[in-house]
């Protein structure tokens, strides 16, 4: 222990000091002047809460500042401070670094928009995930068969890749039942399903779930509507249902020529509108092209918000292609979809691919599955305006071929620097 350490430290953070020192007599002085008299006018009552909240306030800063100074004398290699007292200190720095992070919409659904938020979150604070609700399969469509309600499964997902938890906390929120009329249900799904049940709206209930789990950022469904979503293939055959879509290929093998929803007019919530508005970085991807990322844009108002936009826009393209919606895709077969059904084009400012080498032995899997490496044709995707970033992120996850979330996060960011930097 080197005490001149200390003292350098604390000697820094004396003026915070006397900040604690006079919040707590102002505290004192609000006390005095509510029990001075027997009676309590309303002068002294707002006199009396002014004092009290300035010294609240004063006191909470002081604290605040010398939780920091202890993780500092920590880090510089003085190990007996508590580490309770650490942690919260580690803590406010964090969240308080997090909080001038940039402000990011994601926009998609399923496995890949999860991976893309576990790793903004370590960056910044300020994220809104819009996602789409169109899914009909597994335990979110039997919740919504059954209760009437929104599916919760993408939205279950996301909350969790950015909630505050327990590893505990997360495998219970993730199980399934193996057996009985719950077998294969997700106990996530079921929270989620009770909290709609109390709440006012399904978006209530996945705003009340986020506060429980402490979530970083905030995640939107893109509409509170019940649709449903429709595929049309090359060969005019009409695959309906989001789960069908995806694999149609295994009874009706074909190319999608487009998808649309089941309803016109369908509104969005208003707070994605807004998440749009104040966005200052814009992602789509990575995630299903036909079943997670373009089933948003079909909602009225959200391409426009998006073309309207300042903020940077940025695709991710998948790592593989996807049987039944993209077999021989390339980048910019996946691009041009999304801006045919955008109705508008050019509004994509990046594309994020990844160039990392996947294992043989994982990627023959992939093959006799029906999937690929999504191949870049970056002079074509050049010529559409694009600017292409090509990163090493690929990441295997239980024989899966995944984004790293960190890596992925920043590749995001570093855009956002390095045009911010050139602003």
């Amino acid at each position: 222990m080197n005490p001149l350490k200390i003292f350098r430290t604390v000697y820094k953070f004396r003026k915070w000091l006397w900040n604690g020192i006079v919040g707590l007599l102002l505290i004192i002085a609000g006390i005095a002047v509510l029990v001075y008299r027997a009676e309590i006018r309303t002068a002294q009552f707002v006199t009396a809460l002014i004092l009290s909240g300035t010294g609240i306030i004063l006191c909470y800063l002081c604290l605040r500042k010398i939780l920091l100074a202890l993780l500092k004398i920590n880090n510089n290699g003085l190990t007996n401070v508590p580490t309770s007292m650490l942690d919260i200190g580690k803590k406010i720095y964090i969240r308080s670094r997090l909080k001038e992070g940039p402000n990011v919409a994601v926009i998609g659904g399923g496995t890949g928009i999860s991976t893309l938020l576990r790793g903004l979150k370590q960056f910044t604070a300020n994220i809104s995930a819009i996602i789409t609700v169109a899914d009909d399969g597994g335990g979110s469509g039997m919740l919504r068969r059954d209760l009437g309600m929104l599916p919760p499964g993408d939205i279950r997902n996301c909350i969790l890749a950015l909630a505050d938890t327990e590893p505990q906390m997360e495998k219970l929120l993730q199980y399934r039942f193996q057996e009985g009329d719950l077998k294969g249900q997700s106990f996530g799904n079921l929270f989620l399903a009770a909290m709609t049940g109390i709440s006012e709206s399904f978006e209530a209930a996945v705003r009340n779930m986020s506060e429980v789990l402490a979530v970083t950022g905030r995640v939107l469904p893109v509409t509170s509507e019940n649709i449903n979503l429709i595929a049309e293939l090359e060969d005019g055959a009409v695959i309906q249902g989001e789960s069908k879509i995806g694999e149609h290929h295994t009874f009706h093998p074909g190319r999608i020529k487009r998808v649309y929803l089941d309803k016109n007019n369908v509104k969005p919530l208003e707070s994605t509108l807004e998440a749009l508005d104040e966005a200052e970085i814009i992602v789509l991807g990575p995630g299903s092209l036909y079943t997670s990322i373009i089933p948003n844009l079909l909602v009225d108002h959200v391409v426009e918000r998006i073309v309207k936009s300042n903020a940077i826009k940025i695709y991710v393209s998948n790592i593989m292609t996807q049987p039944g919606e993209t077999e021989g895709y390339t980048v910019s077969d996946h691009i041009d979809a999304i801006y045919r059904h955008s109705g508008c084009e050019g509004f994509i400012d990046y594309c994020i691919v990844n160039t990392g080498r996947i294992p043989d032995e994982i990627y023959r899997r992939y093959v006799k599955e029906g999937a690929s490496i999504v191949k870049l044709d970056a002079g074509k995707v050049r010529k559409m305006g694009i600017k292409v970033v090509e990163r090493d992120l690929v990441q295997i996850n239980k024989g899966y071929v995944r984004h790293d979330p960190v890596k992925l996060a920043k590749a995001v960011l570093d855009i956002y620097e390095n045009k911010a930097g050139k602003a």
